[in-house]
């Protein structure tokens, strides 16, 4: 899936080169739209996706040991694991559509690019845990991760005007990571002393 999401990028960015412009608008968008989250946990029978699903296929109530469908009463029915697999392969390709165009910004070399998202993936899932655990301490990591989105959304607004070396880039990165670690610590100081 990401295999094609690169091509067809690469190939609308080499025929029409206002497509940066959309990648930037893309990763600006996600960067504010991640800034407004609210940080709560889905209700699951409230999940506009869940429903969505559930409306097509039929689901049943209760796993049913590793299976994704079975057969009730002569219909092929889908599991509830069933659903966390499309929920995981969505939010994959949602997290594809914000990667991608920024990877873009740096290179366009079509190997980097598919390696360094294969990297991401197997790096990103095996530190799910330990990233899962220290979320609650770093409190404005997501917000670092928003403004790093509209950072880089904007590098590939003003690419003809000006291109910002990839040092300086990285720098900016790193401080504003930096920035939201040192104010996170900051944070939970505070809220231990009170």
């Amino acid at each position: 899936m990401r295999l094609v999401l690169i091509f067809t990028g690469l190939e609308l960015l080499e025929r029409f080169s206002w497509i940066f412009y959309v990648f930037g608008a893309i990763l600006i968008y996600s960067g504010f739209q991640m800034s407004k989250q609210q940080e709560h946990l889905n209700v699951v029978s409230q999940n506009k996706f869940v429903n969505l699903i559930k409306r097509f296929i039929p689901i049943t109530e209760d796993y049913v040991g590793n299976r994704f469908l079975i057969r009730r009463q002569g219909k092929l029915v889908a599991t509830p694991l069933f659903l966390v697999l499309i929920s995981i392969e969505i939010s994959d390709l949602i997290f594809a559509v914000d990667s991608i165009p920024a990877i873009l910004a740096i290179t366009r070399d079509p190997f980097i690019v598919y390696t360094s998202n294969i990297f991401a993936i197997l790096g990103l899932r095996s530190l799910f845990f330990l990233i899962a655990n220290l979320l609650p301490r770093f409190y404005y990591l997501k917000h670092a991760l928003s403004v790093i989105l509209i950072f880089v959304g904007c590098k590939m607004l003003l690419h003809q005007a000006y291109k910002i070396p990839i040092l300086i880039s990285l720098g900016i990165i790193l401080l504003i990571f930096l920035i939201a670690t040192i104010a996170s610590i900051r944070r939970k100081t505070c809220v231990e002393e009170k």
